[in-house]
Order: C-alpha cells, then structure tokens, then sequence
C-alpha cells in the first residue's frame, strides 16, 4: 500500500445512503463489486448521495483519503460506478440549464452587476453575523483548500494562445512560485485566523450536496477532454464575477472585526482576477472558440452550470439564514 501524507490526506467522510456506501465500504475494504450502476443512473442528480459519492471517487485524483490505497484511483470497476454516477449529474445539468451556443452574450451578462444584489457577499457585508461569515468559509474550505487544482485538468487539452494563457492564470492562482501565496494556503490561513480548522476536508461531514456538486462540477468537466469546453467555460465564469464579490466579501471582514488573515485572501483575489477575467475571456476562450468553435455550446454549459449550481448554493445559505438555521449538516458552534 502506497503510504499517504497524513498532514494531508482526509479521512473518508461518513456516508449519506446506499450509493456513498458502496464507493467507502469498497475502500475500506468492504464491497467489491457491489455496484449498483441502475441504482446511481436513477438517483437524484443533486442529492446528498449521489454527490458524497462522486466526491469521494473525485478526491482520489487529488490528495487520497488516509488509509485508502493509491491503486483504487484507476480501479475499472470504481471508475464504471463513477461513470455512472457522472452520466447522472452531467445529465441533471444539461436538462437544468437553458443551454445555447451565445458565449459572447453570456459573458457579457456577468459584467453586469445588480443595483440591488441579494447573494451571499451582499447578505454578509450588510448584515451578517460572525457564525454566518464561520459557515460560509467551511462551505468554501471543500474548493478553496485544492484552489485551481480541478482546472489545471484542462492545461493538456488545449493548444496555443489558450494554453499559454491559462497557464499564466494558474501561475498566480498557485502563488506565482511562492507556496506561501498559493490560494489554497492563503485559504487556510484564513481558516486559522478565523479560528476554524486548516484542515484539508476538515469540513467535508459538514456540508451539504449543493456545496459538494459545484466542487465535483469542476471535477467532472476536468477530467473529460470532451468537456474541456465546460471546463474553460466555468474557469471564466468563475474569475469573471470573483473581483466583486471578493471586495463585498472584505467590506464584510472589516465590518466585523475580521483578521487580517481573512481580509487578504480575499483582497488578493480582488487585484488578481479583475486582470484574470480579461486574459480568459479573451486570450482562452476568443483563443479556443477560434481553434474549435463546435465548443461554443460547451463553453455556455459551463457558464450556466456554475451558474446554477452557485444560486443553488445562495439559496440554501440564505433560507436557513434567514430562519435563524444552520446552512451546514451540523453547526460549528451552538447557534446564538
């Protein structure tokens, strides 16, 4: 067995029903070939199950779980559940999205900022409490402790301009050659300076579906060369509508009293992908549509896709804020 850094590596996540089961019993030693492939093309494509599972499958691609053998990444039998598993999810996005091949008029949209914004970074500069500002940063642990690592996938599969690009991009996202400014370390800076755990997945037993599928989003269009259009896609989205939010996101820190940890992870990303949006939008994706354009429709299922699957996120976080609940599975602390 090949042995994993346990200052890195999570430990496997406690299952939420039959399908997270079989992929944890299977590498813990359990199941074999206990696949149920009808059970995963038939289940909720955004249910807790469905996607604790696919993030399990995901995760061996990127730091492992502690005790879990390197060997089962490339299982065949694991990788036919996981297929299914995708082909639900990639389905569950496609028919939720409104689809389309109009990039130039989707990318446009998302410059375009709301008067009257009501989303996360809106509700925590204008009214948040500490505890809200706490769940929020576990719900962001999952993604921003492996920052840019899904899409580094799509580096391989694309050529020229593009390429070069998105490589300059993810050279400031991993810190410009500095562990100390990688994005994932800053993150878990922030996290010690909030007080929360720097753990990698520290929070994984804590968040729900809508917070695993914009993660394992990521994962399924990077680990697809025919969803490299996706991939570019949601990369641009997603430096595209950072910048704001990001500063929305320090008005609230400051608001708050929060450490100054906090504060520069995310005044960082405001300088940084205010340049990012311009270099993806036009030296990736112009450069990509030009080489491919039969990639235009992936490229807005990717647009969309993030899009979806954030508001669905918003919307969790917002109703049980606003009922005075927890967003996460189980709270942090007791709420006040």
């Amino acid at each position: 067995m090949t042995t994993i850094d346990r200052a890195v590596a999570a430990t496997l996540p406690k299952i939420r029903g039959p399908l997270s089961a079989a992929v944890v019993d299977t590498l813990t030693g359990g199941r074999h070939d206990d696949f149920d492939l009808d059970a995963a093309l038939d289940a909720d494509p955004f249910g807790e199950d469905l996607q604790l599972a696919l993030h399990v499958c995901y995760e061996l691609h990127y730091q492992g779980f502690t005790g879990v053998d390197d060997g089962w990444e490339w299982d065949t039998r694991l990788l036919g559940f996981r297929a299914a598993l995708e082909r639900t999810f990639l389905d569950g996005l496609r028919g939720a999205v409104p689809g389309g091949d109009d990039v130039e008029t989707l990318l446009d949209e998302m410059l375009i900022e709301p008067v009257d914004g009501e989303g996360v970074s809106h509700f925590l500069r204008d009214e948040g409490e500490w505890w809200h500002v706490e769940e929020f940063f576990a719900h962001r642990s999952i993604y921003h402790l492996k920052e840019s690592d899904p899409h580094a996938w799509v580096i391989p599969r694309l050529r020229g301009r593009a390429k070069a690009a998105l490589v300059a991009v993810e050279f400031d996202e991993f810190g410009g050659g500095r562990a100390e400014q990688a994005h994932s370390q800053l993150f878990a800076d922030l996290l010690t300076g909030a007080g929360l755990s720097p753990g990698y997945l520290a929070y994984l037993d804590h968040v729900p579906a809508c917070t695993l599928a914009t993660v394992n989003m990521m994962s399924l269009f990077g680990l697809h060369r025919g969803l490299r259009g996706a991939l570019v896609g949601h990369f641009a989205s997603a430096e595209i509508t950072t910048a704001p939010s990001a500063r929305r996101m320090d008005e609230a820190l400051r608001r708050l009293g929060g450490a100054a940890e906090c504060r520069y992870f995310y005044t960082e990303h405001i300088e940084a992908d205010a340049v990012h949006e311009q270099v993806l939008r036009h030296d990736v994706v112009g450069d990509l549509l030009e080489r491919e354009p039969e990639l235009a429709a992936d490229v807005a299922l990717g647009i969309q896709a993030t899009d979806l699957l954030e508001n669905r996120l918003t919307e969790h976080l917002l109703g049980a804020w606003s009922a005075g609940e927890t967003s996460l599975l189980r709270p942090l602390h007791p709420l006040p």
